[in-house]
């Protein structure tokens, strides 16, 4: 399935993704470290990527996600140098380019937002409200972007996250809480490792409803 705008709410074809708790786990692979003038970034287990969002007057949510491709980020390091220089390696291999297809995985979940009043009841999301949502993906380059043309759905699945409460899983007045989870796979032949996979969610009248970058 094949989609130039992709509203999410749609099913699409099954694959296997990560276990969602995986991606806050590993992300501290990627942070840095120095070493005699320069800083090394270890990309194993992919490019990660979180952020919060929301639909204006509505509720508020996570996404955390990461781009990844069958043994490419393996062994992949980035070496920032002092005087600027910028070279990514796998082994004594100089990589300057992504493989010809990156898969991006991502899952959104409810999150409180950070401007509610104290005291005001909590909304949650919606299988409607998340089913309106439009993604759309654009490779940049320093501040250019250019729209990726054409991705490919591979999973789509919502599940049921755990009530705050033991009663609130009997109570028929407590709101279901919802985790929504996608994979896509997008074509990056020939795209530079230093430019950045932009995932944007936009409510139908063209709100952004989140914005966030997986950077190398």
């Amino acid at each position: 399935m094949r989609s130039r705008l992709r509203t999410l709410g749609c099913p699409v074809l099954a694959l296997v993704l990560a276990c969602p708790s995986s991606f806050s786990q590993a992300a501290s692979s990627t942070r840095p470290k120095t070493t005699h003038g320069k800083t090394i970034w270890n990309y194993d287990g992919g490019v990660y990527m979180v952020t919060d969002g929301g639909i204006p007057s509505g509720p508020c949510f996570r996404i955390n996600g990461r781009v990844t491709a069958p043994a490419f980020f393996d062994n992949l390091k980035r070496f920032d140098f002092t005087d600027s220089d910028t070279v990514f390696r796998r082994g004594e291999d100089v990589v300057t380019e992504y493989p010809d297809e990156v898969l991006l995985e991502f899952f959104i979940h409810d999150h409180p937002c950070p401007d509610a009043e104290v005291g005001a009841a909590r909304t949650y999301l919606t299988r409607e409200q998340v089913s309106k949502l439009h993604l759309n993906l654009f490779w940049k380059h320093g501040i250019d972007l250019r729209p990726v043309s054409t991705i490919t759905a591979k999973y789509f699945n919502v599940q049921r996250r755990g009530p705050f409460a033991p009663v609130a899983a009997t109570d028929p007045d407590v709101p279901e809480k919802l985790e929504w989870s996608y994979v896509f796979a997008v074509p990056s032949a020939g795209i530079p490792l230093t430019d950045s996979l932009v995932l944007i969610l936009r409510t139908p009248d063209a709100r952004i409803a989140a914005r966030v970058a997986a950077r190398m």
